[in-house]
C-alpha cells in the first residue's frame, strides 16, 4: 500500500477533508492532494505530525512497501518559479517531478528547480533541472537559489566577503557579477532560499 493511500484512508478515517487536514499539520491542501494522488512522500515535518494525527508509526504510514525497501525514490515537485512570501508547498507551477533517494529525503526538504537563461552556462543550460536542499545559508562558493528584492528566484555561485555577497554567474560574457552589501541584503532583502546539490539534463 502507498503512502498516499494510507494518508487518504487514514483521512477519511477521521472524518477530516483534505483542507482540514493540511490545517492541522500545517500545510496546504495542495500538498495534501499531491501525496494521495501524485505519488509525492510528505517531507520530515509533515510526516511526523501525520505520524502523530493518524496514532500510527513511520512503517506504519508508509505501509509495508517502504518499509521492506521496494520504494525506489522520494518524489520532488520541479518548479517553474519561486517567488518571496509563497512557501515551497504552496507553489502551484509544478512542471514534473523528479526522484530522489530516500537516504536523502531524510536529511532535509527537497524541491527541484528548472533553470531559465544561459546566465550560468556552462555549468548549468537553459532548461536544467537543479536538486535543491532547502536552507537559508550556503557556504562560499556554493551555487544557491537566491530571492532578489522579491522577485523570481535565480541561481547563481554565492562568494560571501565581510562586506556582503557577490552574485556570480558562469557566463561572464552576459552576467556580471553583482555585489551587495550587508545593508542591501537586509533591505533588498536578498534571502537564499536553497543549495544546489544535484543537477540533472534530459537529452
Amino acid at each position: 500500500m502507498s503512502i498516499g493511500l494510507n494518508i487518504k484512508r487514514n483521512r477519511e478515517r477521521l472524518g477530516l477533508s483534505q483542507e482540514a487536514l493540511a490545517k492541522k499539520i500545517g500545510v496546504s491542501q495542495q500538498a495534501v492532494d499531491r501525496w494521495e494522488n501524485a505519488g509525492v512522500v510528505p517531507r520530515n515535518k509533515a510526516i511526523k505530525g501525520l505520524m502523530t494525527l493518524f496514532n500510527m508509526s513511520r512503517d506504519d504510514l508508509f505501509g509495508d512497501s517502504l518499509s521492506k525497501g521496494k520504494i525506489h525514490g522520494v518524489k520532488i515537485p520541479v518548479l517553474g518559479r519561486v517567488v518571496a512570501g509563497v512557501p515551497i508547498d504552496a507553489v502551484q507551477e509544478i512542471l514534473d517531478y523528479e526522484e530522489i533517494t530516500p537516504e536523502m529525503a531524510a536529511t532535509g526538504d527537497y524541491f527541484a528547480l528548472q533553470v531559465k537563461g544561459a546566465s550560468m552556462e556552462p555549468t548549468l543550460r537553459d532548461g536544467d533541472i537543479v536538486i535543491v536542499k532547502k536552507q537559508s545559508t550556503v557556504d562560499s562558493g556554493d551555487i544557491a537559489i537566491v530571492l532578489v528584492n522579491g522577485n523570481d528566484a535565480t541561481v547563481k555561485e554565492i562568494k560571501e566577503s565581510p562586506a556582503g555577497i557577490t552574485l556570480i554567474g558562469h557566463n561572464a560574457a552576459i552576467y556580471t557579477p553583482q555585489f551587495y552589501s550587508n545593508k542591501e541584503i537586509q533591505n533588498l532583502p536578498i534571502q537564499v532560499i536553497g543549495k544546489v546539490v544535484e543537477m540533472r539534463r534530459k537529452f
